[in-house]
């Protein structure tokens, strides 16, 4: 490193570091300045190492955000919704297996394993199996689909409802950045949300809540789309306010909330009373959604109809068997 020295007046200072010269020559630069390399005194002036202002290093600008791509949609239908994503150019929306409905054609399609969220695209294979595998724990597939507008102006790609119900769009830095919802209920978002799992802690919650011990956790800054049965029902709950619940009818909370079951009555009103021995209680502060018609109640109804299981053969006609045959149903 070199020395410098300056001179004021016939008054030598130094020696001196580069930076501590510097400033000094800034601060008064009608002197004259040496250091190794000179053949004699300069004026100050004509160093201009010495009166360059200090370069602060330069500061790298911020990581771009971690997120979502932000997509426009509508929902159409009504007891058998389905939404249509919008997308621009670069933007993709990631769906369950079998979830598409329509697309355009310049809307590519890619098969991928695990939920092709930003965390989780930057690791390796194992990362990705790691993460696909959480989805197997929820009895979803291994594999989910990407679509990705790849033409130019404007991309659409539409979702079906898988039974009847509600689709429920979700955004989720409206709710903190966090969901948490029953194992089937999720049907597509903007590629970047991570879909996970989420542990019951509770073991009496996780054997009778009627979702088990784990359900699905739908993470990041982007917009989600849920689907559930019947009538669906937001409701914000204040801090210690307290819902008893049916325990199919849950289909989503945030995790302010507090989620836990409690006996539904005595031995008899567990047998007879037809809601079970046992209901969901949630308590706020928090916002959570409920369905009127969870899909295993439906699927219920229709097994003890069907004729295999003793249900109604002739719809009610006498006739029965022979009144489907002259009415054209067989």
């Amino acid at each position: 490193m070199s020395q410098w020295y300056l001179s004021y007046d016939g008054k030598k200072i130094g020696p001196l570091d580069h930076a501590q010269a510097a400033s000094q020559a800034r601060s008064n630069p009608k002197g004259f300045a040496w250091r190794a390399g000179f053949s004699d005194w300069r004026s100050i002036s004509e160093v201009p190492e010495l009166l360059a202002p200090e370069s602060a290093a330069p500061v790298p600008p911020p990581p771009a955000a971690r997120g979502a791509d932000v997509i426009d949609y509508k929902i159409m239908g009504t007891e058998m919704q389905f939404v249509e994503v919008e997308l621009d150019p670069g933007e993709s929306a990631v769906a369950e297996a079998g979830a598409m409905m329509y697309k355009d054609p310049h809307v590519a399609m890619q098969t991928i394993m695990g939920d092709g969220s930003v965390a989780g695209s930057g690791g390796g294979f194992m990362d990705k199996l790691l993460g696909a595998g959480k989805r197997l724990l929820t009895g979803e597939s291994l594999f989910m689909t990407v679509f990705t507008h790849q033409g130019q102006g404007k991309g659409h790609v539409a979702f079906g409802a898988p039974y009847p119900g509600n689709i429920i769009p979700v955004s989720l830095p409206d709710v903190g950045g966090t969901l948490i919802c029953q194992k089937d209920s999720f049907l597509c978002a903007a590629k970047g949300v991570a879909i996970g799992i989420y542990f019951q802690r509770k073991i009496l919650t996780g054997l009778f809540g009627g979702e088990g011990f784990i359900m699905q956790k739908l993470e990041g800054v982007g917009l989600v789309f849920l689907h559930a049965g019947g009538t669906i029902v937001k409701r914000e709950l204040g801090t210690g306010e307290l819902l008893h619940v049916d325990t199919g009818c849950v289909v989503a909370f945030d995790p302010s909330v507090d989620f836990d079951i409690q006996q539904a009555g005595g031995i008899k009103t567990g047998l007879f009373g037809g809601e079970g021995f046992f209901f969901a209680t949630l308590r706020g502060p928090g916002t959570i959604w409920l369905q009127s018609l969870p899909f295993s109640r439906l699927a219920g109804r229709m097994l003890e109809a069907a004729p295999q299981k003793g249900g109604s053969v002739g719809e009610g006609s006498i006739l029965g068997t022979l009144g489907n045959f002259i009415d054209g149903d067989k």
